[in-house]
């Protein structure tokens, strides 16, 4: 028998090894397979598992726990983004050398320096002396203390309302009576009530510790909301209890993002909403009160400090019909493995490309970059707009203090004065507002348009010329008030 033939079994030597080798792989390759469907399915049951756990509860929360720095403990992931307020952007900042009566080493820019308008706009008050560009929530307490505005001039405790975080303060000066606790504040003044203010806005004042509940902590919005239902057929409505969780997504942020006044000797916190939320509505409720912030140091009229009525001008929005909550876009979801949870660093979500991934193209199915252009387009509508609205207000207020020094006729003066409230309002109701005209385009736009109106027939007023218009004066509170 020669080498080639085959052996008894009538197999080859090569073909069982290989055949060997082929069962040895298949072998292995099975045992990688089940290692990683094992792997998957304890992964997926552990994102599950972490998807149901709301937290992990590392320490006991009360109604005292008052530094959120606690309740991170418990909430790393949001108290993180809230620590993240602090970042600034790199071209709104100006260095300064601290000192021993002001720690900061950096501040916003001033806007007063950037558009003197400003200043004519607000002479004879504060924030002609000290407006700058807003920061994060991280410094809305230093920055108040530090501000001219409250260094220099009388202000009441009733600052604090927005500033700080409240429920420390009311509990000590109400004990264990909050109404009493918000009065004692409102009325102290500012230099006192600050002492007793360790935190900036924080935890407690948006959240039940118990429950973590969305909740309303301020008096003013209570009052506010309460009064608006009323006046759209909703009596006796209790914010607390009957908003919907989406609405509380918008209601805790407008709890200080509004147009506000500090009401009698009290200085208690109120806002104008028993008419309805728009500027008109606003001028209205002042003007039958006869409420003036100050009297205009150029031209002696009655006017009014529009506040930040970020609120209410995105309820004048499209985002607001559409059901968006301000939360929906300055805390927008994000993921943390595979917890969904909100972003606490409040801010605009134009700030970087993944920031407008995450708020804007949940529902905009367009590109980070098109989103942006869109936004800068309404932006530089809204500029332009501004300016020349701006123009015509500096023009105003330069002929009624012209006028005053030639003589012209008392009642000429008042009528362009009441013109000039008007016009002075709508004007700083849209400067104040934190958008740029974002939060409702169409209607800021046409508020800058009434105010441009007013502040062109308040010129016309100082001749005797009253042309038919529908366009009406404020009225002009006494100069007593």
């Amino acid at each position: 028998m020669s080498d080639n033939t085959p052996s008894q079994t009538g197999e080859r030597p090569a073909p069982r090894r290989r055949r060997r080798f082929l069962l040895v792989a298949f072998l292995v390759a099975g045992a990688v397979v089940t290692f990683a469907v094992a792997a998957l399915l304890v992964n997926i049951i552990e994102r599950r598992a972490e998807d149901k756990a709301t937290f992990v509860k590392v320490t006991e929360l009360t109604d005292t726990t008052y530094d959120s720095a606690v309740w991170g403990q418990n909430f790393p992931a949001e108290y993180e983004g809230w620590k993240n307020t602090a970042e600034m952007d790199p071209k709104d900042v100006e260095a300064r050398q601290a000192t021993p009566e002001d720690p900061r080493t950096e501040v916003a820019q001033q806007k007063l320096l950037k558009d003197p308008r400003l200043v004519t706009m607000w002479q004879g008050y504060a924030f002609a002396i000290d407006y700058r560009e807003p920061r994060g929530h991280a410094y809305m307490l230093l920055d108040q203390r530090h501000t001219r505005r409250v260094l220099e001039k009388e202000q009441p405790g009733a600052c604090l309302n927005c500033h700080a975080s409240l429920p420390e303060i009311t509990n000590a000066l109400g004990k264990g009576d909050d109404a009493a606790g918000w009065a004692a504040m409102n009325k102290m003044p500012y230099k006192e009530a600050t002492k007793l203010a360790k935190h900036p806005v924080g935890c407690i004042d948006c959240h039940d510790p118990k429950t973590m509940a969305l909740r309303i902590t301020r008096p003013a919005f209570i009052e506010g909301i309460k009064e608006l239902k009323a006046s759209q057929g909703v009596p006796n409505y209790d914010v607390n209890k009957q908003a919907t969780f989406q609405e509380m997504r918008s209601f805790t942020c407008a709890q200080c993002h509004v147009e506000y006044y500090f009401k009698g000797e009290e200085k208690t916190l109120t806002f104008p909403w028993d008419r309805g939320l728009t500027v008109d509505n606003a001028l209205e409720y002042y003007d039958e009160v006869g409420f003036t912030d100050f009297t205009h140091k150029l031209t002696g009229g009655r006017v009014l400090k529009a506040q930040h009525p970020d609120y209410e001008t995105y309820e004048q929005g499209v985002h607001a019909k559409a059901g968006v909550s301000c939360a929906d876009c300055h805390m927008s979801y994000k993921r943390e493995g595979a917890m969904k949870v909100t972003d606490h660093q409040v801010r605009s979500p134009m700030m970087t490309e993944a920031t407008i991934n995450q708020s804007c193209l949940t529902c905009h199915k367009t590109t980070e970059v098109e989103m942006r252009e869109r936004v800068d387009t309404i932006h530089d509508r809204y500029e332009a707009a501004k300016d020349v609205t701006f123009d015509a207000l500096t023009a105003l207020i330069k002929d009624i203090e012209k006028a005053q020094a030639t003589g012209v006729a008392q009642d000429r003066l008042e009528k362009a004065r009441a013109y000039q409230r008007k016009a002075q309002f709508f004007l700083d109701y849209v400067v104040s507002e934190n958008s740029r005209g974002f939060h409702a385009p169409q209607y800021s736009l046409r508020v800058l348009n009434d105010a441009t109106d007013a502040s062109r027939l308040g010129q016309l007023a100082l001749v005797g010329i009253e042309p038919e218009t529908t366009t009406k004066p404020a009225l002009q509170p006494p100069a007593t008030s």
